[in-house]
C-alpha cells in the first residue's frame, strides 16, 4: 500500500522566487492604478492603493513602483535579500530630497500639506519635510538646505569625489592652451616624441593620486564601523586615510607580540646598540643608507575592490542561508582581512566549511579563515590583494622603537595585516624554528635576522656560527668579524660544530658556577674585563644534517635548546622539509617559537605550527609567526633584502672591523674528534673496524667468531660503529651496510695508528 508523501518545504531559491513574483504583482497593480486614464480595471483595492501612493509620494509615486519592480527582479534572479547599506539609504534620501525640493518650488507657504496640493507636488513625504524646514529656515534657507541635502546624498550614493573632479577640471583647463600651440616634431625621432607625449599624458592622473584629499586608503563607511576597538589597541594602526605622499615619511609603530612585550623592546636613551665588550678597535655600525627605501605607498585603487569583496562575502554567505555582515576591513601589504560578524545562532564551523566557495566567489587563489580573531567576537577572512606591495627591511629598521631597543638580538620580521612593523627579541624566544617550501622566503628571512643584528651589534657583542649546507645562501658573510668560524658548509663538520657549541655552553656554565652567577648578563657585569659575547647559531637547512648525522645533530640541538639560553647561546633552525623525520618531537618540544612560510600540505603545517593554515599562505614572504606563549600565530608579510644589499652590508662591516679569526675552525674540530675517540673506548674497537671494512659485513656473530668474545661485548662494538656512523642502523633481518671507507674512518677516529 502506497502512503502519500509528506509535503516538503520549498527550497530557499524557490522561496525567493515566490516572494519576487508577489512583489512584482503588487508593483504592477499599483502601476495600473496610477494609470487610471487608460481605463485599467484594478478594483477597489488597486484604486485605493494607487490613491494612497499618489497622496503619499506625489509625482514620485512611479519611482516607488519602479523600486518595487527592481526588488522583485532581484529576488528572482539573485535568490538573495536586498542589502540595506549606507549607499541604499543615500539613494532613498536623494529621492526624498528631490520630492521635497519639487514641493518647495511648487507649493506656496501655509499650503504644504493641503490634500488638494499633494498628488501634483511632492506628496505627503515631500510636504512634511518642507513644512519642517520652512519653519526653521524660511523660504530661501530651505532652498539652500535642500540643495545641500541632495548633493551630500548623491556624493555618498555615487561615491563621487569633488576634489578629483576639480583636479580633472584643472588638468583640462591647463591642457586647453596646449591644443593651440604647435610644437615642432623632430624629423629623426617621430616615435620617441609620441612616446614622451603619451607618457606625459599618463603621468597627469598619477600625480592626482598623490594628492592628500584624493588618495584615500580607508574603506568606505558603507560596510564597516571605524569605531576604535579596545582589543586592537596594542596594534596602533596608522589611519588608512593618511595621504599617500606622506605615508613614507610617517614613523612606523612596531608591534611586539604580547608574549614578548615585557621589557623586550624597552627604550633606552643611548645609541642604537651598545657593545658588550669595549675594545680599542674602532668599529662603526653599518648605516641604514646601505639598504633600499620602500615605496611606502598604499594602493588606493584597492578601496573599491575591498568594498566589492565585502558585499560579495555577505551575498555568498546569504545564499547559503548564513546571516553575517562585514563590520571592518584592514588592508595589509599582501592580504586584506575582512572582519565578519555572524548573526546570533550561526555556528562558526558553517562559515569555515565554505572557504572554497568564498574563494571561488572572490576569484582568489586561496583564502585563510581565522575563527575567531583573538580578543574580538568576529571571524577574520584573509583575502590576497590583487596588487600587493613589498616590505623593505629599511622600513622596519627605521622605526623609533627599533632604534631605542636595548636588546642586541632585536630582529625585524616584517609587517602585519594592518601594515604595522613587527619585531621580536631573539633573547626572549629563546630559540626559533623556521620552515617553508622552496621559494617561499625562508632564506630571505634568515638573512633578515642576521642583518637586523649586524645593524646594532659589535663583533665583541655578538658572534655567529653559520651552518649552510646549501653552500650559497650565507656565503656573503664569510670574512666578517662577527663569525666564530667561516660559514660551515659540510654536514659532517656541521655536526662537529654543534658539538663544539655544546662544549662551549658547558664551559660557560662552569665559569658561571665559579663566579656565583646564573646567566651571561650577570657574568659580564661581574667580569667586565672578560666579557662573553652572545652566540647565535643559524642552521639554514636542517634536513641535510639529519640525513648525515641524525643522532649527533638531534642530541646537540636538544641539549642547546634545553640549556643554552642562560649561557647566551641561541638557535635559529630552518628547513624546507618540515616532516616528522626532520623536525622530530624532541626538537619541537624544546623550540617553542616558530615561523612558517608557505608549505605544500596541511600535514607540514601541523608539523611546524601544530595547526593548519600555512598551506594557505601565498609565498614570497607571506608567513605565520608563532612566538612562545602566544595563543595563535600572527600573519606577517616578511621584510625583503636583496643580494646586493647583503653584499653591501658585509663589505662595509669587513672594511670597518677587519676579517674574522679563522684559526678557531680546527679548534672545535680537534676537540670534537678527541671527545669522540675518548667516548669509544674498547681495545678491540680498532681491530673490529678493520675487520668490518675488509669484509664489508657488520654483524655480532662475525665479531664473536673472529675475536672469541661474548655476545654483549660484540653487540656493544657494533653499536659503537653505528654511533660512529661507520655502519647503518639495524633494519630488521637485512644486514648492516658499511657507509664509510678506511680513509674516512682512520683520519677521523684513529689518527695515531695510521691507515689500515
Amino acid at each position: 500500500m502506497l502512503l502519500p508523501k509528506k509535503d516538503t518545504p520549498p527550497a530557499t531559491g524557490t522561496k525567493f522566487e515566490i516572494a519576487g513574483v508577489i512583489i512584482i504583482a503588487i508593483a504592477l497593480l499599483l502601476a495600473a492604478g496610477l494609470l487610471d486614464f487608460l481605463d485599467f480595471s484594478v478594483g477597489r483595492v488597486g484604486s485605493f492603493s494607487a490613491r494612497v501612493l499618489r497622496y503619499g509620494f506625489g509625482v514620485g509615486a512611479p519611482g516607488v513602483v519602479l523600486l518595487l519592480l527592481l526588488v522583485g527582479v532581484r529576488y528572482i534572479t539573485a535568490h538573495a535579500h536586498i542589502v540595506y547599506s549606507r549607499r541604499f539609504a543615500a539613494y532613498v534620501l536623494t529621492f526624498l530630497g528631490l520630492l521635497a525640493l519639487y514641493h518647495h518650488y511648487l507649493v506656496p507657504a501655509n499650503q504644504e500639506i493641503l490634500p488638494a496640493r499633494l498628488p501634483d507636488a511632492g506628496g505627503l513625504a515631500g510636504g512634511a519635510v518642507v513644512i519642517i524646514l520652512r519653519r526653521f529656515f524660511a523660504m530661501d534657507g530651505t532652498t539652500i538646505f535642500l540643495w545641500a541635502w541632495i548633493v551630500c546624498a548623491l556624493l555618498v550614493a555615487t561615491q563621487f569625489s569633488l576634489s578629483s573632479f576639480w583636479d580633472k577640471l584643472l588638468g583640462w583647463g591647463a591642457a586647453i592652451p596646449r591644443l593651440f600651440v604647435r610644437k615642432p616634431k623632430p624629423l629623426a625621432e617621430p616615435a620617441a616624441d609620441s612616446t614622451v607625449r603619451s607618457t606625459t599624458a599618463k603621468s597627469t592622473p598619477n600625480r592626482m593620486v598623490d594628492e592628500p584629499d584624493s588618495a584615500r586608503s580607508a574603506l568606505k563607511p558603507t560596510f564597516y564601523n571605524q569605531a576604535k576597538d579596545e582589543s586592537v589597541r596594542p596594534l596602533s594602526p596608522l589611519p588608512l586615510d593618511t595621504p599617500l605622499a606622506a605615508v613614507a615619511e610617517l614613523p612606523e609603530t612596531p608591534i611586539v607580540v604580547p608574549s614578548l612585550s615585557r621589557d623586550v623592546l624597552a627604550p633606552s636613551p643611548g645609541p642604537v646598540a651598545t657593545p658588550v665588550a669595549a675594545t680599542g678597535v674602532k668599529y662603526k655600525l653599518p648605516p641604514l643608507s646601505l639598504l633600499k627605501k620602500g615605496t611606502g605607498a598604499r594602493n588606493a585603487r584597492l578601496d573599491k575592490q575591498i568594498e566589492e569583496h565585502a558585499r560579495t562575502l555577505e551575498h555568498t554567505l546569504d545564499s547559503f542561508g548564513i546571516q553575517a555582515r562585514v563590520v571592518h576591513a584592514t588592508q595589509g601589504p599582501a592580504v586584506t582581512r575582512y572582519e565578519l560578524e555572524p548573526a546570533p545562532g550561526v555556528k562558526i564551523s558553517r562559515i569555515v566549511s565554505l572557504s572554497d566557495d568564498i574563494a571561488l566567489k572572490l576569484a582568489a587563489p586561496s583564502i585563510r579563515i581565522e575563527a575567531p580573531i583573538p580578543g574580538k567576537s568576529v571571524i577574520g577572512i584573509e583575502v590576497p590583494n590583487r596588487e600587493p606591495f613589498g616590505v623593505m627591511l629599511r622600513e622596519v629598521l627605521e622605526s623609533e622603537e627599533y632604534q631605542k631597543a636595548q636588546s642586541l638580538l632585536t630582529v625585524a620580521l616584517g609587517k602585519d595585516i594592518a601594515g604595522q612593523a613587527i619585531m621580536a627579541d631573539l633573547a626572549k624566544m629563546p630559540h626559533l624554528l623556521v620552515a617553508g617550501a622552496t621559494g617561499s622566503g625562508k632564506s630571505i628571512c634568515i638573512n633578515i635576522l642576521i642583518c637586523s643584528i649586524l645593524f646594532r651589534a659589535h663583533p665583541e657583542s655578538v658572534k655567529f656560527l653559520l651552518v649552510d649546507p646549501k653552500v650559497v645562501e650565507l656565503s656573503n658573510y664569510n670574512g666578517i668579524p662577527h663569525l666564530v668560524a667561516p660559514v660551515v658548509t659540510e654536514p659532517k663538520k656541521a655536526a662537529s660544530a654543534l658539538k663544539w657549541t655544546v662544549q662551549e655552553m658547558e664551559r660557560r656554565y662552569a665559569l658561571f658556577a665559579a663566579a656565583g652567577v646564573r646567566d651571561v648578563t650577570r657574568y659580564n657585569e661581574v667580569n667586565p674585563e672578560e666579557k662573553l659575547p652572545l652566540i647565535v647559531v643559524i642552521i639554514d637547512e636542517l634536513a641535510d644534517l639529519m640525513m648525515v648525522a641524525p643522532v649527533d645533530v638531534e642530541d646537540s640541538i636538544c641539549r642547546l635548546a634545553q640549556m643554552a639560553r642562560a649561557s647566551g647561546i641561541h638557535l635559529v633552525i630552518a628547513t624546507q622539509r618540515p616532516s616528522v623525520d626532520v623536525i622530530t618531537g624532541t626538537i619541537k618540544a624544546n623550540i617553542p617559537s616558530r615561523i612558517s612560510f608557505a608549505v605544500s600540505s596541511q600535514i607540514d603545517s601541523r608539523t611546524i605550527l601544530d595547526m593548519a593554515g600555512a598551506e594557505k599562505l601565498l609565498g614570497k614572504g607571506d608567513m605565520l609567526f608563532y612566538p612562545v606563549g602566544a595563543n595563535k600565530p600572527v600573519r606577517l608579510q616578511g621584510a625583503f633584502i636583496s643580494d646586493g644589499e647583503i653584499e653591501a652590508v658585509a663589505k662595509f662591516i669587513k672594511d670597518a672591523g677587519g676579517t674574522a679569526e679563522e684559526a678557531e675552525v680546527p679548534l672545535f674540530e680537534e676537540s670534537v674528534s678527541a671527545s669522540q675517540t675518548a667516548k669509544f673506548e674498547d681495545d678491540l674497537l680498532e681491530d673490529s673496524v678493520k675487520l668490518v671494512l675488509e669484509t664489508g659485513q657488520a654483524s655480532v656473530s662475525l665479531l664473536q667468531r673472529k675475536f672469541r668474545i661474548g655476545y654483549t661485548r660484540a653487540a656493544r662494538l657494533v653499536d659503537m660503529m653505528e654511533e660512529m656512523q661507520i655502519v647503518t642502523p639495524a633494519n630488521g633481518s637485512k644486514p648492516r651496510e658499511v657507509i664509510m671507507n678506511s680513509d674516512q674512518v682512520f683520519s677521523r677516529y684513529f689518527q695515531k695508528t695510521g691507515n689500515a
